[in-house]
């Protein structure tokens, strides 16, 4: 049963996983409180509008409001896809192209020490199953949660409840959501999506993989 005292942090992208996921914990009585982490991605003023859409959207008093935190990231990164826009993963690319070096070790740090200022313990995101990169994966999360909460001197839980699920599967137990109002594309055009990144390639397979009408509207 969630916590109905303390509010769980969760991760929030605006993308169908992490959208499903807030669903999910809201419908189950759970207080959440949503974080947004601003590194100064290119995708990032295009997937905080359609963020703060869907939390108006699916408003309750259990959600409490989006903090947004700031973690310029471009003087680590340099030259990387995700702030120049150059050879941006297309749809043609494997899973492992749109990796961003430590960002589950950073969003979770980030969580941790917001959690310990709230008196929080637990962290949600997104994860499915089959995500390829180190710091996603089951071990990494046991051991990094240790690190935090010997590091806070406070109890940290990392959640995952959808690890056991693909993609497809998230849309299926989405689709009474307004799904219109997510977003996950690594080069909009404006507020729509490019179509022809891999984050839109796997959102168009995943729809397709249920049989429900994609509500999401493509440039290409």
């Amino acid at each position: 049963m969630p916590d109905r005292t303390s509010p769980t942090c969760l991760l929030l992208s605006g993308g169908l996983d992490s959208s499903y996921l807030l669903h999910r914990f809201l419908a189950r009585g759970a207080r959440v409180f949503p974080v947004y982490l601003r590194c100064g991605f290119r995708w990032e003023a295009a997937e905080l509008y359609w963020l703060r859409r869907f939390l108006r959207a699916v408003s309750t008093p259990r959600l409490l409001p989006l903090q947004v935190t700031v973690l310029p990231l471009r003087s680590i990164y340099g030259a990387h896809w995700s702030f120049t826009g150059w050879r941006v993963p297309s749809a043609a690319s494997a899973d492992s192209a749109v990796y961003l070096p430590g960002r589950n070790a950073l969003l979770l740090s980030v969580a941790a020490i917001v959690c310990a200022k709230r008196r929080s313990s637990s962290i949600a995101l997104g994860l499915l199953k089959g995500n390829p990169f180190g710091d996603a994966s089951p071990a990494f999360l046991r051991q990094f949660g240790s690190c935090l909460t010997k590091a806070l001197g406070h109890p940290i839980r990392i959640l995952t409840p959808l690890r056991s699920m693909r993609k497809a599967q998230v849309t299926q137990l989405a689709r009474g959501l307004p799904l219109d109002l997510t977003f996950s594309c690594l080069q909009p055009r404006g507020l729509r999506h490019c179509g022809q990144c891999n984050k839109c390639a796997e959102r168009r397979r995943a729809f397709r993989a249920v049989s429900i009408f994609d509500p999401t509207r493509y440039v290409h």
